[in-house]
């Protein structure tokens, strides 16, 4: 069998793709009165469905949950033996079903209605079970699925999606929901990283490898060596920083020809090197300054030039700063 592959991938996608847009072009005043009915949701939205209707509800629920409006996934089957009781009154239901028709979830339907919960229906048929128990109907209804067989849920299951996707960006759009909102909910996530951790988090305060200016150079480098940060700080007598000395320093200093090893550190150091006095600057900040000045250490200092604590290059990779 020699198949096309490519061309039978182009094909799938150009399928869902004209499914996307049939889409569009129908679309109307239904998205705007389902936005509504969330927006005035004092409860949590609970997203319903079975088989692929429920994996593709399960994944609403989460994008609906981190860009700012409360939900969770309920099966039919599990709300029928119990779970019907995580339901609130002040919820809002939206039900999930290309057909309409399904079992489970309709047998719930009149349970949901009974305490007159809001019911927003996902379906392709508006005289369906669901789209007669639903106060508002999104259409999903695709001319054609991609499976070659026209049978597995292909089309309907991307417009589906992204029919949630629709719905869950206009609430952000709604809710004014920024990044910064976002990254509170992904505190452990790139972004909650990049807005949220700063430099005093990560930097090192404790047994930092600092010397006296005057102090000769073969004691800078024990010193140097036991820091584990390729740089040791140089102070002044006044306990501010005068400079940096590292490895780089010393191995073009051996290229002197009155290179001493009793020499006072300050001979070989990078003086008034770049630093910063705020500790609160976010990390992704810091990273930025640290790639545009072509540094691997960053000191952070008081207003009086007195060392706070410094920063790494490698402490920033390692905690996942970018």
């Amino acid at each position: 069998m020699n198949n096309d592959y490519i061309a039978i991938a182009k094909k799938t996608l150009e399928i869902e793709a004209h499914s996307l847009r049939a889409a569009m072009e129908k679309i109307g005043d239904e998205i705007t009165r389902s936005v509504e009915i969330i927006l005035a949701c004092r409860g949590k939205l609970v997203i319903t469905g079975v088989g692929k209707s429920g994996l593709i509800g399960a994944k609403m629920a989460a994008t609906f949950a981190s860009t700012g409006t409360p939900s969770f996934f309920l099966h039919p089957t599990e709300a029928l033996h119990g779970d019907l009781g995580m339901i609130g009154k002040e919820d809002v239901v939206l039900a999930i079903s290309y057909s309409g028709e399904s079992p489970e979830l309709s047998s719930i339907l009149p349970h949901i209605k009974r305490f007159d919960i809001p019911l927003i229906g996902m379906t392709r048929n508006g005289e369906s079970t669901l789209g007669r128990f639903s106060d508002e109907v999104i259409n999903i209804n695709v001319t054609q699925e991609a499976c070659p067989l026209d049978i597995a849920p292909t089309s309907s299951t991307t417009l589906t999606l992204a029919m949630g996707d629709a719905l869950a960006v206009c609430l952000m759009k709604a809710r004014n929901f920024k990044k910064e909102d976002f990254a509170s909910f992904h505190p452990g996530g790139a972004l909650g990283k990049k807005l949220f951790v700063k430099v005093g988090d990560l930097m090192r305060t404790q047994n930092l490898p600092i010397v006296d200016e005057n102090t000769p150079l073969k004691e800078a480098i024990l010193i140097l060596s036991e820091g584990r940060l390729g740089t040791v700080m140089l102070t002044n007598s006044e306990g501010k920083l005068s400079g940096l000395l590292s490895d780089g320093d010393i191995r073009r200093a051996l290229m002197n020809a009155d290179f001493s090893l009793e020499s006072a550190s300050k001979m070989y150091a990078t003086h008034n090197p770049f630093t910063i006095s705020d500790a609160t600057l976010l990390a992704s900040d810091a990273l930025v300054l640290i790639e545009n000045k072509k540094i691997q250490l960053l000191v952070v200092t008081e207003p009086s030039g007195k060392i706070q604590g410094v920063l790494h290059l490698h402490t920033l990779v390692e905690a996942g700063i970018s």
